[in-house]
């Protein structure tokens, strides 16, 4: 429907496109982006340009206020098939996040459309290799010139794509897990279930310290009791306790609702597990491993999919799960979801979408 009022603007220097040894993670970029912007009532304008700086003015409100809000999904490539999974569940997560910064909704069908010309056009930076994909980035800000404290009345909304290499470049190894006590990632009633800007800021400073103690990241408590499981770095989690499979309910409204979180649930579901969402505590967590009901720990998102933890570092004491190997749980999750995304399994969702030139 959009296809006509999309305008694509091709580059006339296209980059030399990096070979699989050199892609890392967010560090190389396509050769095109999506820019719409939005003007006081309407967004208009939808675009594809050349991938390249944005002019901002110092007094630009995000620089200040940190209006902002973003996404991650993935394009995978199968021989000469694209696939997307689930972007129609990225941009509802990205217009809620909207709602709540005071950033106009956007509208998912010229959102959806413009990714998917922006994929097609830019599919040979799709890598083919196994666990390689196309990483992409919606994000939208603030940009009106003011220093007074309110919703701008004007945004950008931008989607730029970045090849990238399998998460997991030695194998899906256990990480180790600090369990952080001093900072919070977000708090109820705040903006922990939206994907903002200033939650990942506020997330560096223990992330720095874990890292500098040998951990790969930390597992957040809860703000209020500090005693109640949030998340795992930038991730979802669950815990195998028993014949259980459970994971923090987002009924706080301090979690985010993950997509591969989602995934994950309705997966274990459909092959029969026990899934329960509710709240669970550090202690309860402690109590399995000494008990010996603790069989997994993973963390679940976009970028590694599937995270075994094979080791959380809980007031100077370390609880080893599954004696630091993945568990047979989180294999099977990593194997089906993968193998969905790449076309290589049988998709009982309809989660993966083909990207073709007219549909």
């Amino acid at each position: 429907m959009y296809e006509t009022m999309i305008r694509i603007e091709k580059t006339k220097n296209p980059k030399k496109i990096p070979t699989p040894d050199k892609l890392g993670f967010g560090e190389i970029f396509s050769d095109h982006m999506f820019v719409m912007e939005y003007d006081r009532e309407n967004w208009n304008t939808p675009k594809i340009v050349e991938y390249g700086p944005i002019e901002l003015s110092p007094s630009s409100m995000v620089l200040h206020y940190g209006q902002s809000n973003f996404e991650g999904m993935k394009a995978y490539k199968n021989k000469e098939t694209l696939y997307l999974f689930r972007p129609e569940k990225n941009i509802e997560r990205l217009n809620k996040s909207n709602s709540r910064m005071c950033i106009p909704e956007i509208p998912e069908d010229i959102a959806l459309e413009g990714l998917r010309q922006l994929i097609l056009l830019d599919q040979n930076w799709i890598p083919e290799q196994e666990g390689s994909s196309l990483y992409i980035r919606p994000f939208v800000f603030a940009t009106d010139t003011c220093l007074g404290v309110r919703p701008s009345q004007s945004y950008k909304f931008i989607i730029i794509t970045s090849p990238v290499g399998s998460y997991y470049a030695e194998g899906m190894n256990p990480v180790k897990i600090f369990v952080e006590e001093k900072y919070v990632r977000s708090v109820r009633g705040g903006v922990g279930f939206a994907k903002t800007i200033g939650n990942y800021a506020a997330s560096l400073k223990a992330q720095k310290e874990s890292k500098e103690k040998g951990f790969t990241q930390v597992l957040w408590l809860d703000a209020i009791e500090r005693k109640y499981i949030e998340e795992v770095g930038t991730m979802n989690v669950f815990f195998v306790l028993n014949d259980e499979i459970i994971t923090p309910s987002l009924d706080e409204g301090s979690i985010l609702p993950g997509i591969t979180r989602d995934s994950v649930i309705n997966l274990l579901k459909y092959w029969g597990y026990k899934v329960v969402e509710r709240k669970i505590s550090i202690d309860e967590v402690y109590q399995g491993y000494k008990s010996g009901s603790l069989k997994e720990v993973f963390g679940t998102g976009t970028a590694a999919v599937i995270s075994p933890v094979g080791e959380l570092y809980y007031q100077n004491e370390s609880i080893v799960i599954n004696n630091r190997e993945t568990g047979p749980i989180a294999s099977k999750l990593y194997q089906k979801i993968t193998g969905i995304q790449y076309g290589l399994e049988e998709d009982p969702f309809g989660w993966v979408k083909k990207l073709e030139p007219n549909g």
